[in-house]
This record gives structure tokens, C-alpha cells and sequence, in this order.
């Protein structure tokens, strides 16, 4: 990679996964766009940044603003149409961490709920059993809190904010997603009783504790099963820190 390309990655604290002549991978921070914003296309984002330094870049596959974790770019067209078939034939295996609000009932289960852009606000997705397209989101309870949850999540399709709304629908929304019900931002006043800031209170965690930990798929030129993984960041640490702290349960899944 070119050192500049490096340089300009990194400087958006964009961490390199892998690189090969087919891939990139990389593992994205919070709040960075990875798609040029529709209505300020100035604002920092992946793609601008690799086609404006290496020429056409080819997205496989999309997470919000707001998400962690692992994207991956196809560096040719003929990348681009193997992952693509491997995406739409359900092959390819994204898993990712939620925190999530609530009590969840059991320690798995999957959510079929078909899902539609609604016709008022393009930016907002909606359950729609007549015109919305099939979503499919399996779920783990990793670790249980008193009153919020660490979810592993699984889905086998790829709709737009699918995970936020899935779990939203079963009362589990994810911690600090405005949109779908999650709240505001993570407060340690939240969960420590007794505490008292000094000054104004800063959150935590104040974006949608939605984390893209890994991704695994056949390489679109070995035909190699490859696996890439991203720890989970700061922000999401710092809770589950002091949710076993404040709000520890003992039951754990395996």
C-alpha cells in the first residue's frame, strides 16, 4: 500500500486488517462514514479516500456511521462479482457484538421479520410483512447484566440498519441507538449508585454499541475459506467494564 493511502487511512484511526491484490480489509472506528454522505459529500469516508488515492475501489458489503468493526473493499471487478454471489447466496458469515438494553428471555433464538424502508423517511427502516423484504437475524446471549445484555449476532441477510431493528422488535434495542429506542448514551451514572460528577457528566459510550467483530467467506482467488477479525473498541470495553462491575449476573453463556 501506497504510504500516503496508509497515512490517510490511519489518520481517520481506520485500522488494516489485510491487504492482498484482490481485498481490503479493514477495521473502521465510530462514526465514520464508509459511502459518501447524500447530503455532504465533503464529510470524511473510506470510499472517497481509496478511489481518490488508488482509482476504483468496489464496497462488498455496508455499515452505518455509527458501527465498528470490519469492512471489506474488492480491489477489481471480478473480486467484487465472487463476493457479491457469495453475499446473495447467504456464504458469507458476518458476525457482530451488540450491547443491548433489557432483559433478553432466552439465551438464543432468531428473528424472521421482513423488513421495508419506511415511505415517510427514507433513513428509517420498518417491520413490513406485505412489502418488506425477507431479513433473517440469528442472536447469542454472550453475557447478561442486570438490565442490559452482550448479544452475539448473526444475520444471514443484509438489510439496511437489519440488526437495530431485529432486535428492537424483541425489546432488546441496542444501547445508545437513538433511532430504534436504545437511549441516549451509556452514563456510569446509570448503573453506579451514589455517583456524582464532577462538572458535567460525559457519556461513555454516545453512538450505537454495534460492533462488526468478524467476517468469513471463500477468497475470491483461492477459494480459501478466510476469517478476518476486529477486537472490540474503547468505547464498548469501557461499558461491559462497568456493567460486571455495577450490574453483574451469574448467568453466562458458554
Amino acid at each position: 500500500m501506497k504510504r500516503k493511502l496508509k497515512w490517510l487511512i490511519e489518520s481517520t484511526r481506520t485500522g488494516i486488517v489485510h491487504e492482498d491484490e484482490h481485498l481490503l480489509v479493514l477495521d473502521k472506528p465510530a462514526n465514520l462514514l464508509v459511502l459518501p454522505d447524500r447530503y455532504n459529500n465533503r464529510l470524511p469516508n473510506l470510499y472517497t479516500i481509496l478511489n481518490d488515492e488508488l482509482g476504483k475501489f468496489f464496497v462488498v458489503h455496508r455499515i452505518d456511521k455509527e458501527t465498528s468493526g470490519i469492512i471489506v473493499f474488492a480491489k477489481t471487478a471480478e473480486a467484487h462479482a465472487a463476493l457479491n454471489a457469495q453475499l446473495e447466496g447467504r456464504k458469507v458469515d458476518k458476525i457482530y457484538r451488540a450491547i443491548v438494553v433489557g432483559q433478553p428471555v432466552s439465551m438464543d433464538g432468531s428473528i424472521d421479520l421482513p423488513l421495508a424502508q419506511s415511505s415517510t423517511d427514507s433513513g428509517i427502516v420498518r417491520a413490513d410483512h406485505q412489502k418488506g423484504k425477507d431479513a433473517l437475524t440469528y442472536y447469542t446471549v454472550v453475557e447478561k447484566f442486570r438490565g442490559y445484555a452482550l448479544l452475539e449476532v448473526r444475520p444471514k441477510t443484509g438489510r439496511m440498519h437489519q440488526i437495530r431493528v431485529h432486535l428492537g422488535s424483541i425489546g432488546l434495542p441496542i444501547l445508545a441507538d437513538r433511532t430504534y429506542g436504545g437511549g441516549e448514551g451509556f452514563y456510569l451514572s446509570q448503573v453506579k449508585s451514589g455517583y456524582r460528577a464532577e462538572g458535567e457528566e460525559k457519556p461513555l459510550l454516545d453512538r450505537t454499541a454495534l460492533h462488526a467483530s468478524a467476517i468469513s467467506f471463500a477468497h475470491p482467488a483461492s477459494g480459501e475459506r478466510v476469517t478476518f477479525s476486529a477486537p472490540l473498541p474503547k468505547d464498548m470495553s469501557s461499558v461491559l467494564k462497568y456493567l460486571r462491575k455495577f450490574r453483574a449476573r451469574e448467568e453466562k453463556s458458554s
